[in-house]
């Protein structure tokens, strides 16, 4: 079995839900605070003891591979006015190591997957969504968890989450049963966006994943369903029809940082837990509660 040293970051979308700041600014970039989203989820993958990072980008994704690389004249700045703290925190941040290809055109996750290939080299890899954030204070990083299901089952492992009733028609629900570990499911099925009637369970998929690298050849013969689209989910069915997939209902607090709600619960949860910040915010959310 492989040790898990390669993640996959999918982070080619248009991001039309955050348009017009995401006709120049990638949705990725967009801060939790004062922190670009996409760097709470390079630093999970860092926790979770992943060596190497792939970041699939696209059109307008420079600022991200910005973010990522050394700033001497910052770095200049910062030094010169006694600036400690920044300045270490900047030098660890394009200190990560970092690769990027492009994804030319717009077909779907699955597609995005396929840009992967070359760089995962026959490895199984991990993969977390750009805008799919989990916070897990001092606990076990979210995809940390699942490389542990992996090194159990030796498949590709699913991350997951019970979500309410009228969410079940947002996402690709889990169809399986419970195996080793109450949290642990063998998928059977997956099933994308169904009705609350039609649903299999209230589990979802939610953008965290351990993969095999026999997910390609399968990706390669998928063909595009709606908008033109390659589905991972499509992959993962024909993995599962073959018992090599399941499903890990991992520990955290999950905000989709990709629709406005999410973000903007992101943005408020993370400003209250910090400590130079969440007393005298806290206070002032009270305050303008009770005005408005």
């Amino acid at each position: 079995m492989y040790k898990i040293r390669k993640a996959v970051i999918p982070a080619a979308g248009f991001g039309t839900r955050f348009l017009p700041e995401t006709k120049a600014m990638p949705k990725e970039m967009l801060p939790i605070v004062d922190k670009p989203t996409i760097q709470y989820i390079v630093e999970e993958i860092l926790a979770s003891g992943i060596e190497e990072i792939l970041i699939i980008s696209g059109h307008a994704k420079r600022a991200i591979e910005d973010h990522f690389d050394s700033s001497p004249e910052l770095e200049s700045h910062l030094e010169e006015h006694g600036k400690e703290a920044l300045l270490e925190e900047i030098r660890k941040i394009s200190g990560i190591k970092v690769h990027y290809v492009r994804q030319p055109y717009m077909r779907g996750l699955g597609d995005a997957i396929l840009c992967a290939k070359d760089f995962v080299d026959d490895e199984p890899f991990g993969v977390i969504l750009g805008d799919d954030v989990v916070y897990n204070g001092k606990g076990e990083p979210a995809l940390h968890q699942l490389i542990r299901q992996y090194e159990k089952t030796g498949t590709t492992i699913v991350g997951c989450q019970m979500v309410a009733e009228e969410q079940v028609s947002s996402y690709g629900i889990i169809d399986g049963k419970p195996e080793m570990d109450p949290d642990l499911m063998k998928v059977s099925d997956m099933i994308e966006k169904p009705s609350v009637a039609k649903a299999p369970s209230r589990f979802a998929a939610l953008g965290r994943y351990v993969i095999t690298p026999d997910i390609f050849s399968i990706l390669e013969e998928t063909k595009p369903g709606k908008g033109g689209e390659i589905q991972l989910t499509d992959a993962l069915r024909v993995l599962a029809r073959n018992g090599k997939v399941y499903a890990y209902n991992f520990k955290g607090q999950r905000y989709d940082t990709g629709n406005k709600l999410g973000y903007l619960k992101a943005v408020v949860e993370f400003a209250l837990r910090r400590e130079d910040l969440g007393a005298d915010f806290r206070a002032y959310l009270k305050e303008i509660v009770g005005e408005m």
